[in-house]
């Protein structure tokens, strides 16, 4: 069961990350929603904290509340983003983002 939770892990954080922001953006901005996907994909940007992290790639650390960009005071920058309509589909991208990443943290204790 480990391994295959192991293989399943990587395939749901990357579908998270790239397909359900299609859907969001589909339900949410229907009227631009491909340029809202677009939009929502392109805050990946926002892995580019990890690069000041040694290792850049650590399968065990759960990257938020450890990157600057996935701290908790970027996440509440992000809610915040939500009020300004210029900024909401930038802010939806990143707190989707926020909460893959913080489903696949729990993925680390559950396998370890």
């Amino acid at each position: 069961m480990e391994q295959f939770l192991t293989v399943l892990r990587p395939v749901l954080h990357y579908s998270l990350h790239f397909l359900a922001p299609g859907l969001l953006a589909f339900i949410f901005f229907r009227d631009r929603w491909q340029k809202a996907w677009l939009i929502m994909v392109a805050t990946m940007v926002v892995d580019a904290d990890h690069l000041l992290a040694k290792p850049i790639f650590d399968p065990t650390r759960c990257s938020i509340g450890f990157h600057p960009l996935h701290s908790y005071y970027a996440v509440g920058v992000y809610v915040i983003m939500l009020f300004f309509p210029k900024a909401r589909i930038v802010a939806v991208g990143l707190l989707f983002h926020m909460l893959t990443d913080f489903q696949d943290c729990q993925w680390i204790g559950l396998i370890g």
